[in-house]
């Protein structure tokens, strides 16, 4: 059963509830004002996540190395070896992330960013690797 509460002071009453009803996978909403704001789980949300944001992510062997772009993002890495490229590629993801979320969130050409955004932070270096190559290889 779904949870709802019409009220910041409510849902706090009944903070408990609201994050059982979430970690199960429950709708948990909560009213404020005119905007209503859902509870996720973390572990699902990035699971979700994950499984619409797909990385894109290009890797080149090039001048004895190896470079990491994402089209659409201004982003890219390099390093001498395929892992070390990677690696700084999360880095830069990373910072990418705390960028957007203190001023580019408005940005209209970064705006719609946002799913990214919750995924990179969601997540842990081992888990942002395997997006950005994809689980096998």
């Amino acid at each position: 059963m779904a949870v709802h509460y019409d009220s910041y002071t409510d849902a706090r009453a009944h903070l408990k509830d609201l994050l059982d009803a979430a970690e199960r996978g429950r709708v948990a909403t909560v009213r404020r004002d005119a905007r209503t704001t859902a509870v996720v789980d973390r572990e699902r949300l990035r699971y979700f996540l994950t499984s619409v944001c797909h990385s894109k992510a290009e890797v080149v062997a090039e001048a004895g190395g190896w470079s990491v772009f994402i089209p659409g993002l201004p982003l890219a890495a390099d390093g001498a070896t395929f892992d070390e490229a990677v690696d700084e590629m999360v880095d830069a993801l990373r910072e990418y992330a705390d960028d957007w979320q203190d001023h580019l969130l408005d940005a209209p050409n970064h705006a719609n960013n946002w799913g990214l955004v919750q995924l990179i932070v969601l997540s842990d270096d081992d888990q942002l690797r395997e997006w950005l190559i994809g689980a096998g290889r």
